[in-house]
C-alpha cells in the first residue's frame, strides 16, 4: 500500500460520506482517538472512523480500495499493535446488536458487544458463552483471536464456538461466512484474528451454566511456594468442569485500588467450577490446607459476574506483556519461579499468571480452526505496568528472569489471544495452519486491503 498524506484533501471524500464520524491527525480529538486499550502502544492511523452500522464499514472499505489504503478495525483496542499505523482505523463499538435464541442456544452479537454485555443477557436464560477473565473485551475480538475461557477445559477455545461470521470483505462487499458458504475462510476466522475481512457480527454457540462455584483465594506472597505446589496438585486431578489459575501479584500503592490490596503483594488461586460447591471443594482440598489466607471470595457466582473472579482493570493502562505455553509444571519450575518472582525477589512485574489448560482444549482438531489442539498443559503470562518510563528496564529484566525460570518447560509456542503488542504471530499456530492461513489470505485479499492487529 502507498502511504497517503492526510494533509491532502483526499479524506474530504470520506468525511463527506460519513459526517461527524471521521477524525484525522489534524483534528483536535485525534490524540485521544488513536490509542487502544493498551495506551503504551503508539498507534498512528491515517484516520479514525466511528462506524454506526455495516453500511458505514462498506463505505470506508470501498474508500480505502479506491485510494490504495489499508483498513483495520478495533472496537475499543484490546490487542492494539503498531500494525494500525498508516491504516484507516474503524472503531466498531457502536455495532451493539445482541440477540439470544435460547432454544437453539445461539447468540448473534455485533462487533462492538463486550463480553459483560452478552453475559448479562445470556445469563437470564441460564446460558453462558466462552468468556475470558475480563468483561471488557468484545465477543468478536476475543473469539476471532482464539479465546481462552474460564470454560475452555469443558468446551474448547471460543473460536470453535463461532457458527457464522458477517464480514465486509476486501472488495467492500458484505458477506455471511459459514462452514458451508466458504469452508476455508470460515476455518481461518475461527482463531486467526481479523485479517480476512472487517467483521460486523458473529453467531456463537452458548452453553448451559446451571451452577457456578468460583472465586479467588489470596495469601501473602511469602506463601507462594506451598500455594503453587498445592495448585499443581489440584490441576493434576481437575475434571474438565474445573479451571484453576494462579497468580503472583504486586499491587502498586495507588488510590484507586481498594485498601485490602493497595500496595501489598499476594499469591492467589482463582477457579471456576461448573457444578456445585460440594463437588468443587473436593478438588480444592489441597489449597484449603494452607494457612494464612488473607482474602477469600469463594462462593456461588452469577454468570453475569464472571469478571469479578479476577477483578481485572477495565480502564486503559500502559502495559508490557509476555506469554508462552508450557508443556508441564513441575516442582523445580515452581521453585525457580518463586525464586525470581516471590517475596524475596526484586521482581517488577505486576502480574505473573499460570493457567491450567488441558481438557477439551487438548482435544481440538485442525479441522475446527487454525489453533488446532493445544497439547501444552499450562500457560504462563507476565505483565508489567510502566507507569513511568524508568520502570521499563526493570520490567524487561523481570520478564527475562521469568523466561529463564520456565525455560525447561517452554514449548516455543504461544496462544494468539496472549500475543504482546510487538509479538511475532507465527509461533501461535502449527506450521501447517500457518501455511494454510497465508494461502487463504492471498485468495481473499491479494491486495492486502484488510490488516488485523497481528497480520498473518
Amino acid at each position: 500500500m502507498t502511504f497517503i498524506d492526510t494533509t491532502t484533501d483526499v479524506f474530504a471524500e470520506l468525511v463527506d460520506a460519513l459526517p461527524g464520524q471521521v477524525t484525522l491527525p489534524t483534528d483536535t480529538g485525534y490524540e485521544a482517538e488513536r490509542h487502544g486499550f493498551a495506551v503504551a502502544v503508539d498507534q498512528r492511523p491515517l484516520a479514525v472512523v466511528h462506524v454506526q452500522d455495516a453500511q458505514d464499514v462498506v463505505t470506508a472499505v470501498r474508500f480505502a480500495v479506491r485510494h490504495g489504503m489499508t483498513v483495520t478495525a478495533q472496537p475499543v483496542g484490546h490487542g492494539a499493535t503498531l500494525a494500525a499505523n498508516g491504516t484507516v482505523l474503524l472503531r466498531t463499538r457502536a455495532l451493539q446488536q445482541i440477540h439470544v435464541d435460547a432454544e437453539r442456544r445461539i447468540a448473534r452479537v455485533g462487533a462492538g458487544v463486550k463480553w459483560g454485555e452478552l453475559l448479562a443477557v445470556s445469563s437470564e436464560y441460564g446460558l453462558t458463552g466462552l468468556a475470558g477473565s475480563n468483561s471488557d473485551p468484545t465477543v468478536v475480538g476475543f473469539s476471532l483471536s482464539g479465546g481462552l475461557s474460564w470454560f475452555g477445559r469443558k468446551h474448547g477455545v471460543a473460536a470453535h464456538s463461532i457458527l457464522s461470521v458477517e464480514i465486509v470483505d476486501a472488495h467492500g462487499d458484505q458477506r455471511v461466512v459459514t462452514a458451508d458458504s466458504d469452508p476455508d475462510l470460515f476455518w481461518a476466522v475461527r482463531g486467526a484474528g481479523g485479517d480476512f475481512g472487517i467483521v460486523t457480527a458473529i453467531e456463537v454457540q452458548l452453553y448451559p451454566a446451571p451452577e457456578l462455584h468460583a472465586g479467588r483465594i489470596m495469601w501473602p506472597l511469602e506463601m507462594a511456594r506451598p500455594v503453587l505446589r498445592a495448585y499443581r496438585t489440584v490441576t493434576a486431578n481437575a475434571p474438565d468442569e474445573l479451571s484453576v489459575w494462579a497468580h503472583m501479584l504486586r499491587f502498586p500503592p495507588v488510590p484507586f485500588l481498594p485498601e485490602p490490596v493497595r500496595g501489598k503483594n499476594f499469591v492467589s488461586v482463582e477457579f471456576a467450577y461448573l457444578g456445585s460447591a460440594e463437588e468443587a471443594e473436593k478438588y480444592l482440598a489441597p489449597l484449603r490446607e494452607i494457612p494464612a489466607v488473607a482474602i477469600d471470595s469463594t462462593g456461588e457466582y452469577r454468570i453475569a459476574d464472571l469478571s469479578e473472579i479476577c477483578q481485572e482493570p477495565t480502564e486503559p493502562l500502559p502495559t508490557m506483556e509476555w506469554s508462552e505455553l508450557l508443556t508441564d509444571l513441575d516442582v523445580e519450575t515452581i521453585d525457580r519461579l518463586v525464586n525470581v518472582a516471590g517475596a524475596d525477589s526484586q521482581n517488577a512485574l505486576t502480574v505473573l499468571q499460570l493457567r491450567h489448560l488441558g481438557g477439551e482444549l487438548s482435544r481440538g482438531t485442525a479441522e475446527q480452526g487454525p489453533n488446532a489442539a493445544i497439547d501444552e498443559q499450562y500457560l504462563v503470562f507476565a505483565l508489567g505496568v510502566p507507569m513511568v518510563p524508568e520502570l521499563v528496564p526493570a520490567i524487561e529484566a523481570s520478564m527475562a528472569a521469568v523466561q529463564q525460570a520456565v525455560s525447561a518447560k517452554r514449548s516455543g509456542r504461544t496462544f494468539y489471544t496472549f500475543l504482546g503488542s510487538e509479538s511475532d504471530p507465527t509461533p501461535a499456530f502449527p506450521a501447517e495452519s500457518l501455511a494454510r492461513l497465508r494461502r487463504i489470505k492471498q485468495r481473499v485479499d491479494p491486495g492486502r486491503v484488510i490488516r488485523s492487529n497481528r497480520p498473518i
